[in-house]
């Protein structure tokens, strides 16, 4: 199997390299290089089973296009394939197009054309059927075991070229890191500014008017005491008025307090938190904890809020009616993997708190992948350093 599928990554290579030759003046612009380049990228790293991100389309024009660091290499690539793909892809197709001369042409053709004689091993001819049936089934033999010995090992080398040459160099990776960093604080930081923003509004719509009627309740309550002592029934709808705003703006601090970081975690821990989150949600779910053990504070924070949140929106949005949440921890990553069998369709445009779970994670360097088919299931799987 590997050998067949060397030997067709080797003729599409063929055909690449001819259409980069004959297309070269239209692909000698760095967008266009760049999706050339991306999708050899993406073909050599499924060849070699190694996952390959690719380079981001360039939507740059003029000199700024032709400035993106990973432009040159994209536009070498041109060249270096049409060198090595053309004689390899060659050479395959000589293989496969004698094996299919000794297979079925070179019988047929002494049987109905022998005044112009076939030829075998290159040099051969046919001359009887003798030569046909013995020579033929030879060539077949050696031209498969030459096929099943060289094509895999040739187009694993074309593969490596095509990644040696359009792989990100050091200098890449680290501008790429760097970028990755400078975004991820941005979004930390934008979303550090609306937290607070959201706190200051709590305590200000909520809590602090909530005090200042109470205050107010109790000012009222005061003068009524000291102007007719004995007006009972008025102080006591006061103080009832003034007892309940308290319990209410103590419940509302406890909201937002909740928020920040919750007192769950501290008393119980990640794993009772998590427990009370899944027994919760109005979806019945399956809580599965594997060797957890000790993790910064910062990411349990980080769990507790994505999982909440994830559950949150398998009760609204996702029609599922079963739910499950796994977490396993290994020496310095934590995994978490959120599944629902219910209709699938999660899109972190949508808003369905996606896109602020993948937010809290990326703050800590961490992974969100979501595999969210239309007609489900869903399975939400984040990792996590904890090597803080």
């Amino acid at each position: 199997m590997q050998a067949w599928r060397g030997g067709a990554y080797l003729l599409r290579s063929l055909a690449t390299g001819v259409a980069t030759l004959l297309a070269l003046p239209l692909l000698c612009h760095p967008r266009r290089a760049r999706r050339w380049a991306n999708w050899h990228r993406d073909r050599a790293g499924r060849l070699l089973e190694t996952p390959l991100a690719s380079r981001p389309a360039l939507r740059a024009t003029g000199r700024r296009a032709w400035a993106d660091p990973a432009a040159p290499r994209d536009l070498l690539w041109l060249p270096v394939n049409a060198i090595t793909a053309v004689p390899l892809g060659l050479l395959a197709l000589l293989c496969v197009g004698n094996l299919l001369t000794a297979a079925i042409a070179t019988p047929l053709w002494w049987a109905f054309a022998p005044q112009d004689r076939p030829r075998l091993f290159i040099d051969i001819p046919v001359t009887s059927w003798a030569t046909a049936l013995t020579l033929g089934p030879l060539q077949i033999v050696l031209l498969t075991a030459l096929a099943y010995l060289a094509f895999a090992p040739i187009a694993r080398a074309h593969a490596r070229i095509c990644l040696v040459v359009l792989s990100h160099s050091a200098a890449e990776q680290l501008a790429d890191r760097v970028a990755v960093l400078t975004r991820t604080r941005a979004d930390v930081l934008d979303a550090h500014g609306a937290e607070l923003r959201r706190i200051e509004r709590d305590l200000h719509d909520g809590t602090q008017a909530r005090l200042v009627a109470i205050a107010m309740r109790l000012a009222v309550a005061r003068r009524a005491l000291s102007g007719n002592p004995r007006n009972e029934q008025f102080l006591e709808g006061l103080l009832r008025d003034a007892h309940e705003g308290t319990e209410e703006a103590m419940t509302e601090l406890r909201d937002v307090i909740r928020t920040v970081y919750p007192p769950i975690l501290a008393d119980r821990g990640l794993t009772g938190a998590l427990t009370a989150v899944t027994a919760r949600c109005g979806v019945p779910t399956r809580l599965d904890i594997d060797n957890l053990e000790t993790v910064p504070a910062a990411v349990e924070s980080i769990v507790y809020f994505a999982v909440a949140e994830a559950l949150t929106n398998v009760a609204k949005h996702s029609q599922a009616t079963t739910a499950g949440v796994r977490v396993s921890h290994t020496a310095d990553r934590l995994s978490v993997v959120i599944t629902d069998n219910g209709a699938g369709g999660a899109d972190d445009r949508l808003g369905t708190g996606l896109a602020g779970i993948r937010r809290r994670v990326l703050a800590l360097d961490g992974t969100v992948e979501v595999d969210s088919p239309a007609g489900g299931p869903t399975t939400i799987t984040m990792e996590l350093p904890c090597g803080l």
